[in-house]
């Protein structure tokens, strides 16, 4: 990084600085530790000659014990792309107009996540309901190990409320569909061939006024092998959309070669949960209580609006947990 044309690669550079932010998360925090279970021997050799401090012994293995387990968990995300930005696709599935304004919901309590962690949230591809909510959108969230905390969420998230789009105000079940791909480097090989992906361009949607794009620069890329589709329209140079569906598609690829490898080494792979795009992972509850419980770790919150407001470290910690036991 102190090489005079680090910033000359613009792409490559910024690869550089989230793997060093990365090997940070790691390396500072068991410094610390390190350093906290040094000063700890200390006190507690002073200890001997003065009982008023065991007070404060107490209060600093307890921290101690914390940082512990953080760093703990964090060795859980050892994944090939684990230490990768993430990119978030949100679909809107059943429940109608409930079900687009449910996926919108999901979008923001992902990018309150990010923005709580200091992570950069970059937006790749909206299509807004013409009623309320989004039928899609497509996001980058890139920070320190973002993909290996996030790629639990893939699958489908359930809210139960009372529809504020129902005149008889009755309940309403709704779905929206999650699916977190890794954001690859330019650097790692993804083997595809090019004349297995159609292109197809389509004019950018927007809210309207001065910003609508007037031209088909939005892209949509179908790999017709897999019947994978991306699509980018955050950009007015189609250019540049074109390259971003290339990165997405890229992605898009390496997690389906990730689960593939998982499935490989997992002898009893078919006895566990799933946790693909077509399963139920978590359930959001405002009528008639408030709760939110994931279906597979069994970990639940009682403030549903704490979750919505992106307070989700709790699920994304439990999911590593239950992820490293299936694997004993």
């Amino acid at each position: 990084m102190a090489a005079a044309n680090f910033w000359d690669n613009q792409e490559k550079a910024q690869d550089t600085v989230l793997r060093l932010k990365s090997v940070k998360s790691i390396v500072a925090p068991m410094l610390k530790l390190i350093s906290s279970g040094e000063d700890l021997e200390a006190l507690i050799e002073m200890a001997a000659d003065d009982e008023s401090i065991e007070d404060e012994i107490r209060n600093e293995i307890k921290q101690l014990e914390g940082s512990l387990e953080d760093l703990e968990l964090k060795s859980l995300l050892n994944g090939p792309h684990d230490d990768s930005g993430a990119i978030l696709t949100i679909h809107a599935r059943d429940g109608g107009t409930d079900a687009n304004d449910w996926a919108e919901m999901l979008l923001r309590m992902y990018t309150q996540w990010a923005t709580k962690n200091e992570y950069e949230v970059v937006l790749f591809e909206r299509n807004d309901n013409d009623e309320a909510g989004i039928n899609s959108a497509s996001i980058a969230i890139r920070g320190p190990l973002a993909y290996g905390y996030l790629k639990g969420e893939t699958g489908l998230h359930r809210l139960v409320r009372i529809s504020p789009f129902n005149s008889e105000s009755k309940r309403q079940t709704s779905f929206a569909a999650v699916d977190v791909t890794p954001e690859v480097s330019d650097s790692i090989e993804i083997d595809i061939n090019e004349s297995d992906v159609r292109v197809d361009t389509y004019r950018a949607s927007g809210a309207g006024g001065q910003h609508v794009n007037k031209t088909d620069s939005a892209i949509r890329l179908t790999h017709v092998p897999s019947g994978t589709v991306v699509q980018c329209q955050s950009q007015r140079s189609q250019h540049k959309n074109r390259a971003q569906a290339w990165k997405m598609l890229r992605s898009q690829m390496a997690r389906a070669e990730e689960l593939k490898r998982e499935a490989e080494n997992a002898a009893d792979y078919q006895n566990k949960a799933r946790v693909g795009g077509g399963s139920q992972i978590r359930n959001y509850f405002m009528h008639p209580d408030q709760r939110v419980k994931d279906a597979r770790t069994g970990f639940a919150m009682g403030d549903i609006n704490k979750a919505l407001d992106g307070e989700i470290q709790g699920f994304l910690d439990a999911f590593l947990n239950w992820r490293a036991k299936t694997k004993e």
